[in-house]
């Protein structure tokens, strides 16, 4: 034809082999998702992150729409009591002992402990407390929202 060899890739076939198994993989890998339960882990993760960011609005973001807390407490009461607690210390922190993991279908009950820890933002804080928590989820458009939580004191 015109005088030029083909590339050795296009000769042997092997090039097109390997762009297939590149392409497979990349489609399998897209297509794996997380685990139920760890989705849920990422989740309570991520909600520990915005308590120690003092982000109330994204703290908020992780409650149900008909979030129900202690004493009905709904989702507003929730967002307000966050953002009253932040308000009162420059720095907080928390940290949750191991989750116990019940999973039913598209439910699941967690239940934990948690210190809470309050302060100016220096060394030591001025405040704590460690808590048993109980709360419900569910998943909503694929993500987890709570949708329960009560909490007692410990110690």
């Amino acid at each position: 034809m015109s005088g030029q060899s083909e590339p050795a890739v296009a000769r042997t076939g092997h090039g097109c082999a390997w762009i297939v198994a590149g392409i497979m993989l990349l489609i399998l890998a897209a297509c794996t998702k997380t685990p139920p339960e760890q989705a849920l882990r990422d989740t309570i993760s991520d909600l520990q992150a915005a308590v120690e960011a003092r982000d109330a609005s994204t703290m908020a973001s992780f409650l149900a729409d008909d979030f129900i807390g202690p004493d009905g407490m709904d989702r507003d009461d929730a967002r307000r009591m966050a953002t009253l607690s932040l308000m009162r210390h420059d720095s907080i922190g928390a940290t949750t002992g191991p989750l116990t993991v019940q999973m039913q279908a598209d439910h699941a009950r967690v239940n934990f402990t948690v210190a809470l820890t309050g302060g100016s933002g220096r060394l030591l804080p001025e405040s704590g407390r460690v808590y048993a928590v109980r709360s419900g989820w569910r998943i909503e458009d694929g993500d987890w929202k709570m949708t329960s939580a009560s909490w007692e004191p410990q110690l």
